[in-house]
């Protein structure tokens, strides 16, 4: 059960937003803030216990860095209405006592940090993250990392936006190497701050990109996409910039994202993407969940997972170990603190029946614990 759920309406649109606070650890919970049209409190209240898993896995007895407990919240508004930063705003206020004190979040899917940041100050708060500043050993050394950090760009683009992402190619070169897989291709479903970098640091590493999709369709090519070229003409939703796309390159219906042919499937959008009815059209040998939640419960599956709390655990994580001092605010700090944890934890469930089941109980012992830590404390 969870420890908090909370319901708003906003009165001048009429859009439901929801926070669910899963669990409390030293007083705080951690977790994104989404909005898209149909978003519900059943989805917030799955995303937030995830949350929990996805603090807990990247739990080191040694760090600085003790993971939170886990949160969501959402809004269920379209992202792309002129009036989506008003709803914003006016959620963030209905719910300043708790980021003030129990709540610390970050973009995700339908929102960009700086929208989040930009509705933060309006009303008057110091941070998304302000309430982990009591648990911080000297805040303004503390926030000065985090600021350098987001302050780093790599090649065009700023690390912020590139962790995640990088989390998951991590992740899938994995499970590429544990498949034994020669000469792969990917499919990336979603190109925003996530898909994007996966998309890059995929191809980085020798995996041809055959297709793209975002919000417009599916960009294709059995050859290879110039991802460096689509990446850095993104608009600020991710949809890509179809005049910087070259002679061979196949634009098809959005529908059709899984009728392409790659060994890797990199759902990176929206929950619930692959369910029952979609299933059978899946031909990948590996999916990588880089989305939260992207694969229905009831959707079978002949291929090996990597399931979300691990491959997209890397964003949360980054903030609390620039913010606490377990790593440095720099790109190269980043990257080699992601891998390793990345490949650790893929390795600890690759070869288990059933890897999701494998890192929720990973999970689960981790938060044992770290209660237990406190309790003796």
């Amino acid at each position: 059960m969870s420890y908090l759920q909370v319901t708003w309406i906003d009165p001048a649109t009429g859009a439901r937003g929801y926070l669910v606070i899963d669990r409390l650890v030293r007083g705080v919970s951690s977790g994104g803030l989404r909005m898209r049209a149909g978003c519900t409190l059943d989805e917030v209240r799955g995303l937030a216990e995830g949350m929990t898993a996805k603090e807990a896995l990247n739990y080191d007895p040694g760090a600085r860095y003790v993971p939170l407990g886990g949160a969501k919240g959402g809004i269920d508004f379209d992202p792309y209405d002129p009036r989506a930063q008003e709803v914003l705003t006016a959620y963030l206020y209905a719910m300043s006592p708790y980021i003030e004190r129990f709540w610390t979040m970050g973009e995700d899917l339908g929102l960009r940090q700086q929208a989040i940041d930009a509705a933060i100050e309006k009303i008057g708060l110091q941070s998304s993250i302000q309430a982990v500043y009591p648990l911080l050993d000297d805040e303004q050394k503390a926030r000065e990392r985090l600021a350098d950090a987001f302050a780093v760009t790599v090649d065009g683009v700023s690390l912020d936006e590139l962790v995640g992402g990088y989390g998951v190619a991590e992740a899938a070169l994995a499970g590429i190497e544990h498949l034994h897989l020669r000469n792969p291709t990917a499919f990336v479903q979603g190109f925003g701050s996530m898909g994007g970098a996966t998309a890059r640091y995929l191809a980085q590493a020798g995996v041809k990109i055959v297709g793209l999709a975002d919000v417009h369709g599916v960009i294709a090519n059995p050859d290879g996409l110039d991802v460096e070229t689509l990446l850095l003409s993104r608009d600020s939703h991710g949809a890509i910039d179809r005049s910087r796309l070259r002679p061979e390159d196949r634009q098809l219906d959005r529908d059709s994202w899984l009728d392409v042919e790659a060994d890797v499937l990199v759902p990176a959008a929206t929950s619930y993407a692959i369910d029952r009815d979609n299933a059978h059209q899946v031909n990948a040998k590996l999916i990588v969940e880089a989305a939260n939640m992207p694969i229905t419960a009831d959707a079978e599956i002949d291929a090996l997972v990597i399931p979300d709390v691990v491959a997209n655990s890397a964003t949360n994580s980054w903030w609390w170990w620039t913010l606490f001092g377990d790593i440095d605010a720099t790109a190269e700090s980043a990257f080699a603190k992601i891998s390793t944890n990345m490949r650790r934890l893929v390795a600890k469930i690759v070869d288990q029946p059933s890897p999701r089941a494998a890192a929720a109980e990973l999970a689960a012992t981790a938060v044992k614990e770290i209660e237990q830590r406190f309790r003796q404390s």
